[in-house]
């Protein structure tokens, strides 16, 4: 009987896109409104001790919206000049952030796999983001007894109790949020998730 070997590590990823005032109660259904990733953000933590190993942020140019409302720019801090200096292509991004996240399984509060993958079809680089699917912590975090009705990423590690990672709407310190709440509610009795 051959065994699978437990991951020794996993990555937790959070993603940031366009957004205008009212686009989330109108389901980004207004004219032109989609949604387009401005920006990822990952840490690589083991799998046992949820000690972050690596950090990655990546900022990723629009495209059928290059230039970020100031809702957006208010959320997130993230403005169209940094955009411009710093921000690559969709597919440079979704390929750097591959290449940090390995073969370690990918964690998500929600589906912001499912984000990207439609952003690679609303692209038409379908290929930029193969099959891969992201285990969706929310199911987890109900599971174990977290109510989440109204919280974001972002606050989720102060909603829980512990400290919280840095001002939310930045998609690295949303995901060190959602780290720190797995951490901190696996140490209070909370099953590992990532086993």
């Amino acid at each position: 009987m051959t065994m699978t070997p437990k991951p020794t590590s996993a990555v937790l990823f959070d993603t940031e896109f366009t957004a205008w005032a009212g686009s989330m109660d109108r389901r980004w259904a207004g004219p032109g409104e989609h949604k387009e990733v401005v920006q990822i953000g990952a840490v690589l933590v083991d799998a046992d001790t949820f000690v972050e190993r690596s950090s990655f942020q990546v900022l990723i140019r629009p495209v059928l919206n290059p230039v970020l409302s100031d809702y957006l720019i208010d959320l997130t801090r993230i403005t169209n000049e940094r955009l411009i200096r710093e921000g690559v292509d969709f597919a440079t991004g979704v390929t750097r952030f591959f290449d940090f996240a390995g073969n370690a399984g990918l964690h998500c509060y929600g589906r912001d796999d499912r984000i990207i993958a439609g952003n690679a079809v609303l692209l038409g680089q379908a290929h930029v983001w193969p099959d891969r699917v992201a285990f969706n912590l929310k199911d987890w975090l109900l599971d174990v007894g977290v109510p989440l009705a109204g919280v974001h990423s972002g606050a989720l590690a102060k909603h829980v109790g512990s400290v919280s990672q840095g001002v939310a709407h930045d998609a690295l310190v949303d995901a060190r949020s959602l780290a720190e709440a797995v951490r901190y509610l696996v140490a209070k009795g909370a099953p590992n998730p990532f086993r």
